[in-house]
């Protein structure tokens, strides 16, 4: 029983290590690539000269080279996409949550209390214009905005991805067909979203700390699968795989998680969370590519995906038959 906590232990602080050490993926990553071109052009330049090649032949090797060339630049760099994801996030997104409230606001307030004169009235008339202002800011700004960087995160998280697998990886494997790629990832967000509901109906339970606890466990094994996710479809790795090698290595995903739960939930504000998750999780997304974590023998697996499975089941059964 000791080794096995040990072991456990151990799993979970190599999980925490090798998310915040393999932030510096990101950087290596484009690095790397830079020094191996780098390299070859040399090589190039330093094998002896070749037998005299015709006209047609040196054309079509400058073809070659060039359309090599352009495929290379058309690449996205990791660190650019990580620098764009922090800016729209992080400047445009969290910056005019700040400012509304931070500048705008405050602002208004004294221009209206200038306005008014009368302390009693101000405090009246204030509490109306402030709830209006809100409303509106939130409705015509925030929403859309909220809305937009959903899907504006979800294509360069991918992107991210994917260029990070190509350039140390190789080419993905992905899944056989389309179909079976999109009802993998339809009923993965379905499970997803079951298993964060799942996490906070267990803070309603009558266990002080306990409840707090294993939250934080859902939460720590959701922003791993997350992050992982996209390796792994990557791998071809289907969904029932994902979670069954997740749940057997529960103790390294745990510790994995963790730095980026303990990041985002310094605030009670949901949109301020979320703002810091998206310019926080592509520097996971790599640490997860970059991971080259060994499974071993987990004697005691946790089945906390269970329950969510078996719904997640049950509904697209259930839509299948239905249509």
């Amino acid at each position: 029983m000791g080794d096995v906590v040990k072991q456990t232990f151990r799993q979970f602080a190599y999980g925490f290590k090798d998310a915040i050490l393999g932030i510096y993926g990101a950087y290596e990553i484009d690095t790397n690539l830079c020094t191996e071109e780098a390299i070859q052009k040399q090589k190039s330049l330093d094998s002896p000269t070749k037998p005299r090649k015709s006209e047609l032949a040196r054309r079509r090797e400058n073809k070659k080279a060039k359309t090599k060339e352009q495929t290379t630049e058309s690449q996205p760099k990791v660190r650019h996409r990580i620098l764009m994801c922090c800016a729209w996030n992080g400047g445009v997104f969290c910056m005019s949550i700040f400012l509304f409230n931070g500048a705008i606001l405050p602002c208004l307030k004294y221009l209206t209390y200038i306005i008014s004169g009368d302390r009693v009235a101000h405090s009246v008339v204030w509490s109306y214009i402030r709830i209006s202002i809100t409303w509106i800011f939130n409705t015509l700004w925030i929403l859309p905005l909220f809305i937009l960087s959903k899907i504006v995160n979800s294509l360069w998280f991918q992107d991210i991805a994917d260029a990070a697998y190509r350039k140390s990886k190789g080419r993905p494997l992905l899944l056989p067909s389309l179909s079976q790629m999109v009802a993998d990832i339809l009923f993965s967000i379905v499970l997803q979203s079951l298993f964060l509901i799942q996490g906070m109906l267990i803070t309603l339970l009558p266990l002080p700390g306990l409840s707090d606890l294993i939250f934080t466990l859902h939460m720590c094994l959701l922003y791993s699968v997350y992050a992982f996710e996209y390796k792994w479809l990557n791998m071809g790795w289907g969904v029932h795989r994902r979670l069954h090698y997740i749940e057997n290595n529960w103790s390294y995903f745990t510790g994995f998680g963790l730095p980026l739960v303990l990041m985002t939930s310094f605030t009670s504000s949901y949109l301020i969370s979320g703002c810091v998750f998206s310019i926080l999780f592509p520097l996971f997304i790599i640490s997860a590519n970059e991971s080259e974590h060994r499974q071993y023998a987990c004697q005691y697996p946790l089945h906390i995906f269970g329950p969510v499975v078996a719904i997640s089941n049950k509904i697209f059964r259930h839509s299948v038959k239905k249509g």
